[in-house]
């Protein structure tokens, strides 16, 4: 599934081309992508509206329409966007296709279908947004102290505290993985046991990890690609993900595969070893700053 790296790689390729321009043409191909609504309904909702913005919140694109209205995009596992100005070739994964005013097209393709368009009218998506995701974690307010609070009583290991988007918006397995390593923290770990050297950290290691990715335009394992058809590179780069049985790059020990809320989970065994301040930490020490 597309993180906050990806997400915010096709937003910052995107803006460019769509900012200050007019949807001429929508059609929607599959019903699954605005149901409960009707595709030809949305489809003419949503043409002749102009772009005054392309933005992300977590793991949704928001476009904003100088009529105060926006199309809030959330890719799913599966979801890419494509930007061609020379026409598009046939692709039995396209779901949709937005025709701007100067000739140009994008395409919205998706091979599970999981992803979905919504059209929200002024005023609504505050609120929207609200109810499904957290904090920012590159965002400047975002802080060590204010991770500690997310995390305070939260019996769940860490990684599954993590993956929660009330918790923090855009973070997903790989890039979950990626900064519990850089912090040296177990997965498993009671998200409440941390302590505040361990929650300074993790906020560091976050925020490495999300910024790193973005440097490199994200990481591409199957579908997810940028919005010219190129490939993202940080799965080259991988501290942990995907690599059980390979040496870490830090210390040399085997890469760990075990499962957290379901999802694959890779580890240093030795790097980030159960501690034994893992048992639950005193009020006190939850509370005091960070």
């Amino acid at each position: 599934m597309p993180e906050l790296p990806e997400v915010e790689t096709v937003r910052a390729r995107l803006a460019p081309v769509l900012t200050g321009r007019r949807f001429e043409r929508v059609e929607i191909h599959d019903p699954r992508l605005v149901r409960p609504y009707e595709p030809a309904e949305v489809a003419a909702e949503l043409e002749g509206e102009r772009v005054a913005a392309v933005e992300r919140r977590g793991k949704y694109l928001i476009f904003r329409f100088e009529s105060g209205r926006v199309l809030l995009i959330h890719l799913r596992m599966t979801g890419s966007l494509r930007h061609s100005g020379a026409g598009l070739q046939d692709d039995p994964y396209r779901r949709a296709v937005v025709r701007l005013d100067d000739g140009s097209d994008v395409a919205y393709r998706d091979v599970r279908r999981f992803g979905t368009w919504l059209v929200l009218e002024p005023g609504e998506l505050q609120p929207y947004l609200a109810a499904r995701v957290g904090e920012e974690p590159l965002d400047a307010l975002f802080t060590a102290a204010r991770l500690g609070e997310r995390l305070a009583k939260r019996r769940a290991p860490v990684k599954a505290a993590l993956l929660d988007q009330h918790t923090l918006a855009g973070l997903g397995n790989i890039y979950v993985d990626e900064a519990l390593w850089r912090a040296r923290i177990n997965p498993l770990r009671p998200a409440e046991s941390l302590d505040r050297d361990e929650l300074r950290r993790l906020h560091r290691a976050i925020r490495a990890a999300l910024e790193h990715g973005i440097a490199r335009q994200g990481s591409t394992l199957r579908d997810y690609a940028l919005p010219d058809g190129a490939s993202g590179s940080m799965q080259d780069e991988f501290k942990v993900y995907g690599r059980g049985g390979e040496p870490c790059h830090r210390c040399g020990s085997p890469i760990a595969k075990t499962r957290v809320a379901g999802r694959g989970t890779w580890y240093c065994p030795t790097c980030q070893a159960a501690s034994s301040s893992a048992s639950r930490p005193s009020r006190s020490r939850r509370h005091s700053s960070v």
